[in-house]
C-alpha cells in the first residue's frame, strides 16, 4: 500500500513525496482513513511509528478547504513539551508547503506579543503546550469555541508530568461536536479512563503490544559500580562507532555534572533539560541536529517525539525509575526501519528498576560484562564530583588518642549554644562533665585525681583550637558551679556574696540605729540599693 490509498490530496502526496516518504508505517495505514472519515482514534503504537504524520496530513487535507478566524483557532494540537510541540510544527511546515494553511506555536520561552500577534491574525492550526495555552486564554487573547479537531499527542507522557488537570479544563473549554485524536505509546489505566472520557465511539488502533520496544534497537545491560559509571560510559564511547548519541540522566543536576566531565575528557558534547533557556535549548538541539554536537546529555525532555536523523545510539546513564521512560528513551534510535543501539549502565541498586522495565517490554535485557569483572574504582579526572569514600575505621592507640580528644570535642559540640552561658560565668557542660556527669578536656586529670586514681597521659592529640582556651586552663575554684534555679552571670562580676557590705552595724555610711539598738529599716534588715544610690545623691 501506498500514500495514494490513503485517500489524501494531491498537494499533500506531492509534499510527501518531496519529504522522501514512499510507503505509510502500520499506524498511517490504519489512523489516516478513519481521521477522514471524522472518526475519533485512540491510537497505540510504540515511539518511532509514524504518530506524528498520521495525524499532521489528513488534518492539512481537512483543514484547506476554508480559513480562521482572528484569536478563533480551527483546530488544536496539545504536547507535552517544547521541543516536541517545535518538532510538529516543522512537519507542518514539511507536508502543508503547497497549502496556505497559518499555525501558531505557543510554548514557554517565548515573548507573549510575538505570539499574540500571530493568533491576532487568526490561525488554522494551534499547537502548543498546555500551560502556555492556559495562560494566553486566562489573559483573553484566545477563543477556543471554534475548535473542529483535537489532538493529544504523548498523553502518558502528560500523565507523568502533571498535565492532566490542565488537558482537562482545556477539554472543557471546547465545543462537543468535535472530533478527538488521542496518541499515547503507553496505555495505562489512568491513560484508558481519559480517552474513555474525551473520546466518543473511537476506532482503536493498536499497531504493537502496548509499551514494546523496535526490533531494530539492539539493547544491552552494562553493570557497574556506582563510582564507575563515568569509566563505563566513556569506554563504552570509545569502544562503539557512535555518529551521534543521546545520554540520559534521571535528575538535571546530574545533566550538568556529565556534561562537564565529558568535556573534560575532550569529547564534544552538550546539554539540554528543562531548567535552560528556551532559546539556548532549540539553539542546542539543533547545533546537535547539524552534527556540530556528538553527543548530547540531556533529561527526559528529550525522551518524547524528538526525531533525531538517523541517531545511532542511546545511552541510559541512569537507569529510568519509571519503566516506561525506557520505551521512550531507547525510541530516539531506530527509527523508520533503521538500526541502532542502546546501553544501559545499572548498579545493584538499580535492581528492583530493570525488573520493571522486562516486565514491561516482555522480554530480559541481554546483559554485557562490563564493569562487574574490574577491580575496585580509581579517582579519575573528575573524582571531585563522585562520593568521598568512607574513611577507615581507627584501632589501637590512634582509637584511644582519637577517644581522649571526643571527650572535649563532643562536650565542645554538645555545649556549641551555651557558649554565653559559659561567658556569664555560668557552669558550660565540661564542668558537669568534671562532677560525674562527664569530663571536659581541661579539668580531666584533676577529676580523676580526685577520685583516688592515676591521671592518665596526657594524649598527643592537638587541642582543638575552637576550645575556648579559658575554659582549658582556669582553675576548678574560680568556676565555682551556680545554684539551682540560678541565673546565669558574667565572670567579671563579683559574686554577691564577694560584694563589700556598706550598710552593716558597723559602717560609717549606715544610718544611726535608734534607741532599741535595731535599724530603722526593722530587726536585722538592710538597706535596700537603690535608697543608698538616693542617699548619697543627695549628700
Amino acid at each position: 500500500m501506498s500514500f495514494d490509498d490513503l485517500g489524501l490530496g494531491a498537494e499533500v502526496l506531492r509534499a510527501v513525496a518531496d519529504a522522501g516518504y514512499k510507503e505509510p508505517t502500520p499506524i498511517q495505514r490504519q489512523a489516516i482513513p478513519q481521521v477522514l472519515m471524522g472518526r475519533d482514534v485512540l491510537g497505540c503504537a510504540q515511539t518511532g511509528t509514524g504518530k506524528t504524520a498520521s495525524f499532521t496530513l489528513p488534518m492539512i487535507e481537512i483543514l484547506h478547504g476554508s480559513r480562521a478566524r482572528a484569536r478563533m483557532p480551527r483546530s488544536l494540537i496539545l504536547e507535552p513539551t517544547r521541543e516536541l510541540a517545535a518538532q510538529v510544527a516543522e512537519n507542518f511546515d514539511v507536508y502543508g508547503k503547497h497549502h496556505k494553511l497559518s499555525k501558531a506555536l505557543l510554548i514557554g520561552g517565548v515573548q507573549y506579543g510575538d505570539q499574540e500577534k500571530v493568533l491576532d491574525r487568526g490561525v488554522d492550526v494551534l499547537i502548543a503546550t498546555p500551560g502556555r495555552l492556559l495562560d494566553h486564554f486566562e489573559r483573553g487573547r484566545l477563543l477556543l469555541t471554534d475548535v473542529k479537531m483535537l489532538v493529544i499527542d504523548e498523553a502518558d507522557r502528560m500523565l507523568d508530568m502533571g498535565f492532566i488537570p490542565d488537558v482537562e479544563r482545556i477539554v472543557s473549554l471546547l465545543p462537543r461536536s468535535r472530533q478527538t485524536l488521542f496518541f499515547s505509546a503507553t496505555m495505562p489505566p489512568e491513560i484508558r479512563r481519559l480517552a474513555d472520557a474525551f473520546l466518543t465511539n473511537p476506532k482503536e488502533i493498536t499497531v504493537a503490544r502496548p509499551a514494546t520496544t523496535a526490533d531494530t534497537v539492539k539493547q544491552l545491560l552494562v553493570t557497574a559500580d556506582e563510582r564507575e559509571k563515568r569509566e563505563v560510559l566513556r569506554d563504552l564511547l570509545r569502544a562503539e562507532p557512535v555518529r551521534n548519541a543521546l545520554v540520559f540522566c534521571n535528575r538535571k543536576r546530574d545533566v550538568d555534572m556529565l556534561y562537564k566531565s565529558l568535556r573534560r575528557h575532550g569529547f564534544d558534547a552538550g546539554q539540554l533539560h528543562g531548567d535552560m533557556d528556551q532559546s539556548q535549548r532549540t539553539a542546542t538541539l539543533e547545533s546537535f541536529k547539524r552534527g556540530e554536537i556528538t553527543i548530547l546529555v540531556c533529561s527526559d525532555v528529550a525522551a518524547r517525539g524528538l526525531d533525531i536523523d538517523d541517531l545511532s545510539h542511546v545511552f541510559n546513564f541512569d537507569v529510568p525509575i519509571h519503566a516506561e521512560d525506557y520505551v521512550h528513551r531507547i525510541g530516539r534510535t531506530g527509527r523508520a526501519g533503521r538500526s541502532g543501539a542502546a546501553f544501559t549502565i545499572a548498579t545493584r541498586a538499580d535492581g528492583k528498576y530493570v525488573s520493571a522495565i522486562e516486565k514491561l517490554i516482555g522480554k530480559p535485557i541481554p546483559r554485557a560484562g562490563g564493569s562487574s569483572q574490574k577491580g575496585p574504582a580509581t579517582p579519575d579526572a573528575d573524582a571531585t564530583d563522585a562520593p568521598p569514600a568512607a574513611a577507615p575505621a581507627e584501632s589501637g592507640a590512634t582509637a584511644e588518642a582519637a577517644r581522649e580528644a571526643g571527650d572535649g570535642s563532643r562536650g565542645e559540640r554538645d555545649g556549641e549554644g551555651r557558649r554565653g552561658r559559659r561567658g556569664r560565668g555560668g557552669r558550660g557542660r565540661g564542668e558537669g562533665r568534671g562532677r560525674g556527669e562527664g569530663r571536659g578536656r581541661g579539668d580531666a586529670a584533676e577529676a580523676v585525681a580526685g577520685e583516688g586514681r592515676e591521671p592518665r597521659a596526657e594524649s598527643s592529640t592537638p587541642v582543638a583550637p575552637s576550645t575556648p582556651v579559658a575554659l582549658r586552663e582556669a582553675p576548678r575554684e574560680e568556676r565555682q558551679p551556680r545554684e539551682r534555679g540560678q541565673a546565669p552571670r558574667r565572670e567579671d562580676r563579683p559574686r554577691r556574696e564577694d560584694r563589700p557590705r556598706r550598710h552593716r552595724d558597723d559602717d560609717p555610711g549606715q544610718p544611726a540605729a535608734t534607741d532599741d539598738g535595731a535599724s530603722p529599716f526593722g530587726a536585722s534588715d538592710q538597706v535596700p540599693a537603690f535608697l543608698m544610690r538616693g542617699r548619697r545623691a543627695a549628700g
